[in-house]
């Protein structure tokens, strides 16, 4: 089997690479304290290279991207420790615009025109994409929202609302009369935010139950991309401190137990990649089938990835968990992304249901 990347898939990595080349610790640092904590010049510049495109059909406006291409970019993205919201705002509102056939609010996502978040969150539902507290009467919406990712910086939401008995999403405007946003910040330095609806009118969404499952298994597993690039990225920066770091008068990456420990970091990084192409490659025709193998494959990657984060910061010191490092930067990305859609537990029992 032939293992080796396309020329087009070889030319989305470098690309991102390219984009994220400048963004070091500092750069981070400064990207986070623009209001909203993220600059929407470079979210333009971002979608200007068809790195969101990629998300969609070419039917649908998009360039028609595999999942497997997708992962490399988020993989690559990781890897950079960027702080770009490519995923939770970018690839998802893009799938599930295109899953719904909204073609005037996918062409501005997909453009970088319109910077979209999905309200779905509620207190006390932990990861159930049903909607209980938040309801609409005829697209009339009332209810709170939590965990809104990029709240601060959004001019449209995507809101999931019980209607009916079942649960609807509706295209909500930032700015529509009876709406109060709350941003914090986030672990990773980002900002969410909580919604309060208020008789708030919103556009309704032909989104079919299967194709939103679809939308956030492959969310799922781009997270898990995303993770793996991170837990690269963590590696390589502590085998580089090992070699430096002095004690006893020699360099501790001489010291035979964090030798040891470090091929076991070595080794779950692989894995951990083996899994998600392993994942991107399995043939989609039975989508159900697909879902689980997607959870599977997150919560396989999650565990490894947060174990890779947990021994780097510990060879570090108290100062791995600092911001002054990309080290701390990136434990907190994974830590984010971990608990997205799903914690470790959550998305094994999604893969144990189809045993």
């Amino acid at each position: 089997m032939n293992f080796d990347l396309s020329e087009e898939q070889e030319l989305f990595r470098a690309t991102v690479e390219r984009f994220t080349a400048p963004i070091d610790v500092e750069a981070r640092r400064k990207l986070r304290m623009n209001d909203g904590g993220y600059d929407p010049a470079r979210w333009q510049e971002l979608a200007e290279l068809g790195l969101i495109a990629l998300a969609a059909s070419e039917e649908a406006g998009g360039m028609g991207g595999s999942i497997l291409d997708l992962a490399l970019v988020g993989e690559a993205i990781g890897r950079a420790n960027s702080p770009d919201p490519w995923l939770e705002n970018g690839v998802l509102p893009a799938k599930l615009l295109a899953a719904a056939s909204a073609e005037t609010a996918l062409d501005g996502v997909l453009s970088g025109e319109s910077f979209t978040a999905l309200a779905w969150a509620e207190r006390n539902q932990r990861y159930s994409l049903e909607a209980k507290q938040t309801k609409s009467d005829s697209g009339t919406i009332t209810g709170e929202k939590t965990f809104v990712l990029g709240a601060a910086l959004a001019d449209q939401f995507i809101v999931s609302a019980q209607d009916g008995g079942a649960t609807e999403f509706f295209i909500v405007a930032a700015n529509a009369p009876g709406l109060e946003t709350r941003a914090y910040r986030m672990a990773d330095g980002s900002m969410a935010g909580e919604l309060r609806f208020t008789r708030v009118t919103g556009e309704k969404l032909d989104l079919a139950p299967g194709l939103l499952d679809q939308a956030i298994a492959e969310v799922r597993l781009l997270a898990a991309a995303e993770m793996v690039g991170l837990g690269q990225r963590l590696l390589e920066d502590t085998l580089v401190y090992v070699k430096e770091r002095e004690q006893f008068g020699v360099p501790i990456g001489s010291f035979q137990a964090l030798q040891h420990r470090l091929v076991d970091c070595y080794a779950r990084i692989e894995q951990a990649r083996s899994m998600l192409y392993r994942a991107a490659l399995t043939d989609t025709s039975d989508s159900a089938a697909w879902q689980h193998q997607a959870a599977g494959a997150k919560a396989y990657i999650t565990e490894n990835v947060d174990h890779i984060a947990r021994e780097a910061v510990q060879m570090h010191g108290g100062m791995g968990i600092t911001d002054e490092l990309a080290i701390g930067h990136a434990m907190k990305r994974v830590l984010l992304l971990s608990k997205l859609f799903g914690d470790v537990d959550t998305n094994l029992v999604h893969y144990a249901e189809a045993a």
